[in-house]
């Protein structure tokens, strides 16, 4: 019975709205031969400035039903900038949603991440999927001074979760209270995944002669979202010295809901090329590498499970080569993909999937998802905005 009331309330009020004409029509068309979801279409401020509001709703059109919304605020002056929902479109068809004005703020922050001083200055992100972190400079710092419990790495590290919602403020709790620890799985899921000084799963390195030169730990960083469905923040890593060579770099890294990558956009000054890895542990897994759709996999046995890591360029043409490298040292085995720096900028997108999550299986099945994720990028969801009539 909550279901039909709630079903008509729905209807009745997308009528009433549809009436008034005080909404925004968003046609979204798929292009491919596949049925797509969580995928994330993101809607300019300036398309919806007639409806002089700062929060909004989404409706399928056709069925009446709302779709989770999230407003980001990128620039951090107060005022919204982008509108982003996840459309659901059949293979070769569209599908037509109107966003209409609320006073109700965006839902659960489900794709989330912040600073983490108490476990000294990590940074930690996630969706309902997949966990991350990485490290800060007090870690580093720390491993200079040696003083115990310190890390230095720019690497990627990952957190293997098990259930949908939110773990990290949970397993930092669970650890700085000495209550139990991240590192054993209860039920949840755990960190047992290693980085040291590898690039773990998507650290850039600059290629020199004929070995990897990487930076130290982020310096600065600024949360930007959290939300529903994408989280963003920056991390600052200043000035270095690579090969004689001064460079400067900044990371903006985001996460959808519903994906296993994160998107790794790149700002690089006085370099042409960077190379983003993935470590290959004791070399023990599969790699594969896709030229055409731009993509490399690395698929190993884990802990007494299996671990798919990967990575996906946004544009291919930026893919220079991919590189095996085999190192007798410590965490210096990666999958590399050497990349073109255009405009001072490379984008693209690195994650894993566990076996232990359910989420896949086989190397096939996460080259599968791989191949997919680059075939989209390609074919991205056509997006037409028009004022409602």
């Amino acid at each position: 019975m909550k279901k039909v009331v709630l079903m008509v309330s729905i209807i009745l009020l997308f009528s009433c709205q549809e009436k008034e004409g005080d909404g925004v029509k968003v046609t979204v068309k798929n292009t491919l031969d596949i049925d797509r979801a969580f995928e994330t279409v993101e809607i300019d401020a300036s398309d919806l400035k007639l409806l002089n509001a700062s929060h909004f709703y989404v409706v399928n059109q056709a069925e009446a039903d709302t779709l989770t919304s999230q407003t980001i605020d990128y620039n951090g002056d107060g005022n919204f900038d982008m509108l982003i929902f996840q459309p659901k479109v059949k293979a070769n068809s569209e599908q037509v949603y109107q966003i209409f004005a609320s006073e109700e703020k965006d839902q659960e922050a489900i794709c989330y991440s912040r600073f983490v001083p108490e476990r000294t200055d990590d940074y930690a992100w996630e969706n309902n999927r997949v966990a991350f972190r990485t490290y800060g400079p007090k870690a580093q710092k720390m491993v200079e001074d040696s003083i115990k419990g310190g890390t230095l790495s720019s690497g990627i590290d990952a957190w293997l979760k098990r259930v949908e919602y939110p773990i990290i403020d949970k397993w930092y709790q669970k650890h700085t209270s000495g209550e139990g620890s991240y590192h054993e799985d209860t039920g949840e899921g755990l960190d047992n995944f290693h980085v040291g000084t590898s690039r773990g799963i998507g650290g850039i390195a600059f290629k020199t002669d004929s070995l990897y030169e990487v930076s130290k730990n982020f310096i600065g960083y600024n949360t930007i979202a959290t939300g529903p469905l994408r989280t963003v923040f920056k991390l600052d890593y200043g000035s270095y010295s690579i090969n004689g060579e001064i460079i400067q770099e900044t990371k903006t890294i985001s996460l959808d809901y519903g994906q296993n990558l994160s998107r790794f956009s790149i700002d690089i000054k006085e370099a042409n090329t960077i190379s983003a890895g993935l470590t290959l542990h004791d070399n023990l897994g599969e790699t594969a590498v896709n030229q055409k759709e731009a993509w490399m996999s690395y698929w190993e046995p884990h802990d007494g499970s299996a671990l798919g890591l990967g990575l996906v360029l946004e544009n291919p043409e930026q893919l220079v080569a991919f590189d095996k490298y085999i190192s007798k040292e410590k965490d210096q085995s990666n999958l590399y993909a050497e990349m073109k720096i255009l405009n001072g900028k490379v984008d693209y997108y690195a994650g894993f999937g566990w076996k232990e999550s359910g989420q896949f299986q086989s190397k096939a099945e996460w080259e599968a998802y791989l191949s997919d994720f680059s075939n989209r990028l390609q074919s991205p969801l056509m997006i037409k905005v028009a004022n409602a009539q």
